[in-house]
């Protein structure tokens, strides 16, 4: 037998068991990259990002339990690797704690904020196509969450830690 998806609840279903993955990868990254900032509102940032991933993941646990579906979630490669980068560029191969440091680390959390983007607002648009109001209501509350907590992250990057890079 197949895994591969035979319709639209198929691609739903497994959109949200890469999200938990993805989820479940960038809240672990975090974590480690969190304790590297030195902006104080960047950690705060940080530590917020980190509990508004746990209710989404919490979100799409009871979204696949309402389609009938096993609980389980589906490795995401796509996060796996945009984690690696930002464990290396935040972590391995970092710059000195400070500045540089803080714009490094938003830069990465946007690489991996913009991957959650674009998996909730698939996971929306099929759900919508679904006929799934009360999911697609969920979805897309945590789409804005996230694109709400990105344009922060912009925000932060173009009036304080940027700058402060520039002075080294």
């Amino acid at each position: 037998m197949s895994d591969a998806p035979e319709d639209l609840m198929d691609l739903y279903v497994d959109e949200l068991k890469d999200l938990w993955s993805a989820n479940d990868q960038m809240l672990r990254a975090l974590k480690q990259i969190g304790q590297e900032a030195s902006d104080d509102k960047l950690k705060e940032m940080l530590e917020k990002s980190q509990d508004g991933i746990s209710r989404h993941t919490d979100m799409l646990k009871n979204l696949i339990a309402e389609q009938g579906e096993e609980v389980e979630k589906e490795h995401c490669r796509g996060m796996q690797g945009l984690v690696a980068e930002a464990i290396k560029h935040t972590i391995d191969d970092a710059p000195e704690k400070g500045p540089v440091l803080d714009a490094q680390i938003i830069a990465q959390y946007q690489r991996m904020s913009h991957y959650g983007i674009a998996g909730f607002g698939t996971a929306a648009a099929y759900a919508a196509a679904l006929g799934l109001e009360d999911d697609v209501e969920e979805l897309k509350a945590a789409t804005g969450e996230i694109y709400g907590a990105d344009e922060y992250a912009t925000q932060l990057a173009e009036t304080t830690v940027n700058i402060d890079a520039v002075e080294g």
